[in-house]
């Protein structure tokens, strides 16, 4: 049966040699023999996609295989891994490609184990390792004015700190810390597997390469003790809700030398009474009565931070009318300007009218012509061109 090089590794036939790169080593790490011992089924789809890499990754290859398919291997002399015949024969040509594919220079022995120290072993390095400890993250709510202004805020954190007695060794003295016998310090083992030599984990000192012989009395040989702490977290002016602010060293302690882990603050801006924001701009909806709109008006007009603002509202200003105040809206987190302030006019209609109100009005409409209502005329026109 005639196999799809492309199907097999999870790739279009479009895909640059990267992206077949990086399918392959995915793969490739799934089906390898020594994730998967005793595995026939594991064997051959590493084979399989080894096959497929060892042709897609070479573009000679890869043309005449586009073109011809595996016939057209067969024909120059180039299946698999360049041989008389398509695909793999044997797990050590499939192993070949596997160690090219990840810069290994072969198998047994030495470092040959180094590719399996990244991705199979427990720590990554087979032995001692600094770790940074874990992150942390709270939710801090401010208020509409807060966010605008920036502020200082305190919070109480709960962390893992390194214990002062024994400065995060877990031992009682530095006497009581022993080379672990079982991997002579090294904090790994080293196991030969048929074409490789593979590293893992002590299982004794799991990684330190050291025993404690009397654990440290304040934290019981955990290097670490749990601490209540008040922070000052600094807010900047223009922040919005569902930004993170990310505090450098302020989360757990971490492991074998390693560095703190950070603290990330998800900050929520309470909504206002009468302001809603857009983006860095302010919208103020703002309701005038129907004399005021057809006579024009003066109106002091509240700012966020507390000063007011003199507006003009024009003679004869339609609901829904926007009005701009340059710059009197929230200023860019990122320091680029200030957004303005926007006046929705909201005209009202006038309710509850006296019979002294309601004939003012009736005289008024007596007098009133098409120049009074330049929109209903221009829509009641366009209702008469479609008939």
């Amino acid at each position: 049966m005639k196999k799809d090089y492309y199907e097999i590794l999870g790739v279009s036939k479009d895909s640059s040699p990267e992206e077949i790169k990086k399918a392959y080593r995915k793969k490739a790490l799934k089906y390898h023999p020594d994730k998967n011992p005793d595995n026939k089924e594991a064997a051959n789809q590493f084979k399989q996609v080894s096959e497929a890499y060892e042709t897609l990754s070479d573009e000679k290859k890869r043309k005449i295989y586009d073109q011809f398919g595996e016939e057209g291997l067969r024909g120059a002399g180039m299946g698999g891994a360049g041989h008389g015949h398509a695909g793999f024969s044997s797990m050590e040509e499939a192993l070949r490609t596997f160690m090219g594919a990840f810069g290994g220079g072969g198998g047994g022995g030495g470092n040959g184990g180094s590719i399996f120290d990244s991705f199979f072993s427990q720590d990554g390095s087979g032995g001692s390792f600094a770790q940074q400890g874990a992150s942390k993250k709270i939710q801090l709510s401010i208020s509409f004015e807060e966010a605008a202004r920036g502020i200082q805020k305190e919070a109480v954190i709960t962390n893992f700190i390194n214990c002062s007695k024994c400065d995060g060794s877990g031992a009682n003295s530095p006497s009581d810390i022993k080379t672990c016998a079982t991997c002579a310090g090294s904090g790994h083992m080293q196991q030969t597997r048929g074409f490789f030599s593979m590293t893992t984990t002590c299982p004794t000192c799991h990684g330190s390469g050291a025993m404690i012989s009397k654990a440290c009395s304040a934290c019981h040989g955990r290097g670490k003790t749990k601490k209540k702490q008040n922070i000052k977290i600094q807010i900047p002016s223009g922040i919005d809700s569902g930004m993170r602010l990310k505090m450098t060293g302020y989360g757990d302690a971490g492991e074998g030398g390693g560095p703190p882990g950070d603290l990330y603050v998800y900050v929520n801006v309470e909504p206002h009474k009468i302001f809603r924001r857009e983006g860095d701009d302010i919208v103020l909806e703002f309701p005038i009565s129907f004399t005021d709109a057809a006579l024009g008006i003066k109106k002091d007009i509240p700012t966020l931070l507390g000063s007011s603002y003199r507006l003009t509202i024009p003679e004869g200003t339609q609901s829904g009318k926007v009005l701009r105040i340059r710059s009197e809206g929230f200023p860019n987190v990122h320091g680029s300007g200030k957004g303005d302030l926007l006046i929705h006019i909201k005209v009202e209609t006038p309710v509850n009218l006296s019979s002294e109100q309601k004939k003012i009005l009736e005289s008024f409409t007596a007098t009133e012509s098409s120049q009074n209502s330049p929109q209903s005329k221009s829509f009641f026109d366009k209702i008469k061109s479609l008939f």
